[in-house]
């Protein structure tokens, strides 16, 4: 890679968005504010314990092997992904709440008990253009279907160009469609060991809304962008390998599934109201998370159910797996990933089996009473509730994201916002 001029160094962060620098090559690390982990997306910080706002906002340290640099979407530019290490009296020691660190240690606890998480991520996305007034809305795409391709579905070939640029870049993607809306897409990368899923898609989240910012587009992933129109998820696809088999697979169990199976279908119901408070980590996710949103509002499993926050699909044998749906794109896939697995680690260590099938539609009825939370707020009480799935997650990420994330919802508690005024003001 002797054209590599700089090297971009990316890593994940509480909020799921990408941070990191531009180095020159032959750098193995970098340094970074700590206290970054206590910044909202309004860039004001929230103090909490070890947040480093307090303390002199001290450095973390960004590291990687730079035999993973990998050449980038743009001429020059390498990519490599990094790791977070503490400097000063605790030198090296892995920053527990990053993402990448929570992920790792998830993925450590399957593999004590011998088992390899794989991972297929689908993500859901809208595609917006300028609406001539500062702002964006869905492109305008006469003619196009849900299940569709092609220049109706996408006019301007910014999906296109987003799908070739990834393959140029090594990503493997399994397919492409839109959905129900206009301007609205599935994009589905294949199936891999759980830490490179969520690097992969990592880096194709970024790489698609660069792709479509060069363009003049914007391609957003947050859950319900609109009022009037779907949500948009981020779908972890979970099975276990031992020696290349998938531990998921059990010809002789019920449906075609394993006790191993099953017993991760009971952890994410289990946990189902704690993990709302991690995989859908803004205010605008509960307005996706309702009822008849297929959007796993409600904790409840089927076979080949796409209203059901835990969908079985029907492949059997290698492609067996379980489908979790209730995440949206503006969880970061690092986060998504781990919560996962490590509620399924927690259902499996209980070994219990998941409540009957869901046998209502999902849209008008549901068999159980339990749901998520119908606010961001709520969601992080249930969150710091449910003990035993806040303490996989590990206390230190946990102070993090429940003291941000209450400030974000404390601002928007205290914003007026656009309803109102529409609502109220001619009136009274």
């Amino acid at each position: 890679m002797n054209d590599i001029s700089r090297v971009r160094v990316l890593w994940p962060d509480h909020l799921g968005l990408a941070r990191g620098k531009l180095l020159l090559p032959g750098a193995t690390s970098t340094g970074h504010c700590l206290a970054t982990f206590a910044l909202g997306f309004d860039r004001n910080m929230t103090p909490y314990r070890e947040s480093g706002l307090l303390d002199g906002l001290p450095d973390c340290r960004a590291v990687f092997d730079p035999g993973s640099m990998r050449p980038g979407w743009s001429d020059g530019v390498g990519v490599v992904i990094a790791d977070l290490v503490r400097v000063g009296e605790r030198e090296g020691e892995p920053l527990e709440r990053s993402p990448r660190q929570v992920l790792r240690r998830a993925i450590a606890a399957h593999e004590a008990e011998g088992h390899h998480p794989v991972v297929g991520i689908e993500l859901e996305a809208y595609l917006l253009e300028p609406d001539g007034e500062g702002g964006f809305g869905p492109i305008r795409t006469p003619g196009s279907h849900v299940y569709g391709s092609g220049p109706f579905m996408d006019p301007r070939g910014v999906i296109e160009a987003v799908l070739d640029r990834a393959a140029r870049f090594g990503i493997a993607m399994e397919s492409c469609h839109s959905e129900y809306d206009d301007g609205q897409f599935e994009l589905t990368l294949g199936k891999k060991a759980a830490l490179d899923a969520a690097d992969e898609a990592f880096l194709f989240r970024l790489l698609a809304r660069e792709t479509a910012q060069e363009m003049g587009f914007h391609l957003t992933f947050v859950g319900k962008p609109f009022t009037d129109r779907g949500g948009s998820g981020l779908h972890v696809n979970l099975s276990l390998e031992a020696d290349g088999r998938n531990l998921f697979d059990g010809p002789d169990g019920e449906h075609g599934l394993s006790d191993l199976a099953w017993f991760s279908v009971a952890g994410l119901l289990r946990h189902h109201r704690g993990l709302a408070g991690v995989v859908a980590p803004t205010v605008n996710a509960y307005r996706r998370l309702r009822p008849g949103q297929m959007s796993g509002y409600w904790a409840n499993w089927a076979r080949d159910h796409r209203g059901c926050a835990v969908r079985v699909p029907p492949e059997r044998g290698e492609g067996a797996r379980v489908e979790h749906r209730l995440a949206d794109g503006a969880c970061g896939p690092h986060i998504g990933v781990a919560a996962t697995l490590i509620a399924a680690r927690l259902g499996i260590a209980r070994g219990e089996r998941p409540p009957p099938e869901e046998t209502s539609d999902c849209l008008e009825s549901a068999d159980t009473g339990v749901s998520v939370a119908d606010d961001l707020g709520r969601a992080l009480d249930h969150l710091e509730a449910d003990a035993e799935f806040a303490g996989a997650l590990g206390d230190e990420f946990c102070r993090m994201h429940l003291a941000v994330k209450r400030a974000e919802w404390g601002r928007f508690l205290a914003h007026t916002t656009d309803w109102e005024k529409n609502e109220y003001l001619p009136y009274l």
